[in-house]
């Protein structure tokens, strides 16, 4: 069992120095947050979806975006599209499933708000329809997949 966990949290660190070593995508990081500063200095606001883990991801990225991270700040406004219970059973019973995320991005987007969605294998049609819906109002989209994504 011990070697096992050493073997996870070593895939952990391997992982992390890998990040810390590709250029390409810290710069991609880099002009992620320089899009999200840009439309909190625009008075926008930060939409997120995901499904099972990606929505716990989603929802603890909109907590530290409207609580604190790291300093004392004003509350920024970010949201998880998944956190009422009510709307998506509703919406999935009315619309189906594939549309719960889509109908909450018309009804809060505008141009220049930031979607940002989650999907281990990036071909989640909630999310992908949400992204629809976002580029339709111009707001500004980012997704995050998992590694073997589409395929």
């Amino acid at each position: 069992m011990k070697s096992t966990i050493k073997s996870i949290i070593q895939a952990s660190v391997d992982l992390k120095t890998k990040v810390l070593n590709d250029e390409e995508l810290l710069h991609t990081i880099g002009k992620i947050v320089d899009q999200i500063v840009h439309c909190y200095e625009n008075g926008g606001k930060v939409l997120l979806c995901g499904n099972g883990g990606s929505a716990a991801d989603a929802q603890h990225i909109a907590a530290e975006l409207s609580g604190r991270f790291y300093f004392d700040r004003p509350p920024l406004y970010a949201e998880a599209l998944h956190v009422n219970s009510s709307y998506i059973t509703a919406v999935a019973n009315d619309y189906g499933y594939d549309m719960v995320f889509a109908r909450l991005v018309l009804a809060m987007g505008k141009e220049h708000d930031i979607l940002i969605g989650l999907s281990t294998s990036g071909n989640s049609p909630n999310i992908l329809n949400a992204f629809n819906e976002a580029y339709a109002l111009n707001m500004i989209t980012i997704g995050f997949t998992g590694r073997l994504a589409g395929i």
